[in-house]
């Protein structure tokens, strides 16, 4: 009789569930290299270590273009007790811009507090909110596998991969450098960080089971707040909100409706905080007024969006061919959606739209194609954090690089989710591998291609210099060029660029008043004063060019004339430092004590931080 057959000891009794395989290494792989890209320390790293290359040569890099203004001479970020009580702001030029951005103001406020002028310590901000940006995207991705619709899919076993190369593409593309490099623009990135950080903690909230997740949902909706107290393009945030939940989860309707409410209700935040303001909506969205960033009168809301379509083709060129980046391009803007160029760019765009829906239609008819769904979210991204800059409201100036810095997190995480569906198909062992190899040294490429980008920042006559080479045929371009070099004190070759503005574009008001200053500083003040008077020939509410007539014929002792262009200069802006300051200057100097000390004391209402009004009350009363 034979022997029943037995059981192995070791074997189980019901099949083992299925689970994902890790990892393996490849034959191209060498153990370390392997070892080292399963540890998520070592990723964080590496993420923060080539962010910081790039940006590397920054950190002396000075104010730049109209960062003077913005930062250096602003009252509000002089004085943090602005911040405190923001009413007290009434009256100065940037009172609108502290409501709207309070966050990023208040940052400025600090770093002024603590450095100063120092430019160092802006640029330690920046880079730091910026490679915080490139780690929540690599959280936002590795969160992304862990939700329902992507736990079982094929590139699980990989999504470290995916997040390690979607946030190195992010923290070492050139196209980037103008929201990092360029200190103002911290608004672009500043708000990104609370944009991503948002999502992040609502993901968290929603795969996590313990008490902490109403935690977690309570400083996502916070994040959002502090998102669009930063910056205009916040807006869109619950919309993302949304449709990741829709895309990535699964509830009843009434619980998802519940649950998205709270970000729905933060929408009215921007829209609330623009009205009563008498700018245009596209002046408050940019935070830079037209002198800087190029005239747009006669620019209609079609001809915007028509540029529109073909600058969103630019951007898009920009994130796989970053040649050619300027500061101020000279962008025709189009009259018609039937030019060549804005038609086939539409045609693009919506093929492009077309694709992610498509995607996301075949990831719900085939459970195994479901990677399709963070490519389509990827799509979406760009679409709709690119909605608001890029649209129907007419900005200063139709394209700005730093505009796609939150598009770009979106354009990165398809691309990189595609490229690895694509390389997975890959049966050749030596070909993956030599597929992997190129798809991580694109970010070393990138980061070399940043540093080379922020070297132009150096000096602001190099990156001017850089823009002229390119825009040589643009006004804007040849006024902060000789702006530039005005700074730099080279008083001849600003009056050329100035020159050289007003023959491209004759109304060109602030090049007409920077000659003026040109030559008042060499000396020559009857032809500073034919300047500033052909300025208000151009405009005459342009409140600078009276207070530079004031202080021209104050230094000729005609301070009649003086005085009445101090007092036009408030009745066009009752909030302005330099006005008030001046006449109270004059009164002094003409013994109307009483005057002059009323004119001084509004300047320490509007400027309690301004020394020198100090020093001239300090003055009159120990007289």
């Amino acid at each position: 009789m034979g022997k029943a057959s037995r059981k192995k000891k070791n074997a189980p009794a019901h099949p083992a569930p299925i689970v994902n395989k890790p990892l393996k290494p490849s034959p191209g792989l060498t153990p370390l290299l392997y070892g080292l890209l399963k540890k998520p320390v070592f990723h964080l790293v590496l993420i923060a270590l080539l962010g910081l290359l790039a940006y590397s040569n920054t950190f002396h890099a000075p104010f730049q273009w109209d960062e003077n203004i913005l930062i250096a001479e602003n009252p509000v970020v002089k004085d943090l007790g602005y911040f405190l009580s923001p009413s007290k702001a009434k009256g100065l030029d940037f009172y609108e811009g502290l409501k709207r951005r309070y966050v990023g103001y208040l940052t400025f406020g600090l770093n002024y507090k603590i450095h100063g002028t120092d430019v160092t310590g802006y640029h330690v901000v920046n880079i730091a909110v910026h490679i915080i940006n490139g780690l929540l995207v690599y959280l936002l991705v590795l969160l992304t596998f862990r939700t329902p619709f992507l736990e079982n899919s094929r590139l699980k076993e990989k999504s470290n991969l995916i997040a390690l190369l979607a946030a190195l593409l992010f923290v070492s593309h050139p196209v980037q450098t103008e929201a990092v490099t360029y200190i103002f623009q911290r608004l672009a990135s500043l708000s990104a960080l609370f944009y991503m950080l948002s999502l992040v903690l609502y993901i968290k909230s929603r795969l996590t089971e313990k008490k902490t997740k109403y935690a977690f949902y309570a400083l996502s909706i916070l994040s959002a707040v502090l998102a669009m107290k930063t910056k205009e393009n916040a807006f869109t945030l619950p919309a993302v909100v949304i449709l990741y939940e829709f895309l990535f989860f699964r509830d009843p309707a009434g619980k998802r409706i519940m649950r998205l409410a709270p970000f729905a209700l933060t929408m009215p935040i921007i829209p609330l905080t623009l009205m009563g303001t008498d700018k245009p909506a596209g002046e408050m969205i940019s935070g830079i007024g037209p002198a800087m960033m190029g005239y747009m009168e006669g620019v209609s809301r079609w001809d915007y969006l028509f540029t529109e379509f073909r600058v969103i083709m630019t951007y898009i060129r920009l994130l796989f061919l970053p040649v050619n980046q300027n500061i101020d391009y000279d962008y025709p803007v189009s009259h018609s959606l039937m030019e060549p160029q804005v038609f086939l760019s539409l045609l693009f765009l919506l093929c492009l739209f077309a694709f992610a829906i498509y995607l996301l239609y075949r990831s719900a008819k085939h459970p195994e194609l479901v990677e399709g769904r963070l490519i389509s979210f990827g799509i979406f991204w760009f679409f709709i954090t690119l909605s608001v800059e890029s649209s129907i409201i007419p900005i200063p100036s139709v394209i700005c690089e730093y505009r796609v810095y939150l598009p770009s997190i979106g354009a990165f995480v398809a691309l990189t989710a595609g490229a690895f569906v694509f390389v997975e198909r890959i049966k050749s062992n030596t070909l993956k591998n030599a597929a992997f190899l190129i798809l991580f040294l694109m970010p070393v490429v990138f980061s070399g291609a940043a540093y080379a980008r922020n070297g132009m920042w150096a000096t602001g006559t190099s990156l001017w210099e850089d823009a002229l080479r390119k825009s040589p045929q643009k006004a804007g371009v040849h006024y902060s060029t000789g702006f530039a070099f005005w700074s730099n004190g080279l008083t001849t070759k600003a009056i050329g660029h100035y020159r050289n503005a007003l023959r491209l574009n004759p109304q060109f008001v602030e090049a007409e008043n920077g000659i003026g200053i040109a030559y008042e500083a060499e000396g020559q003040t009857e032809e500073a004063i034919r300047h500033y008077e052909a300025a208000l020939k151009i405009k005459p509410d342009f409140t600078a060019a009276h207070i530079n007539l004031g202080n021209a014929w104050g230094s000729k002792g005609q301070t009649d004339k003086a005085a009445g262009h101090y007092r036009a200069a408030l009745r066009l802006n009752p909030g302005s430092v330099d006005a008030h300051f001046n006449l109270g200057l004059l009164y002094f100097k003409n013994g109307d004590i009483e005057k002059a000390q009323a004119e001084f004391e509004e300047v320490m209402r509007l400027n309690p931080k301004d020394s020198e009004a100090r020093s001239m009350l300090d003055r009159i009363s120990g007289g």
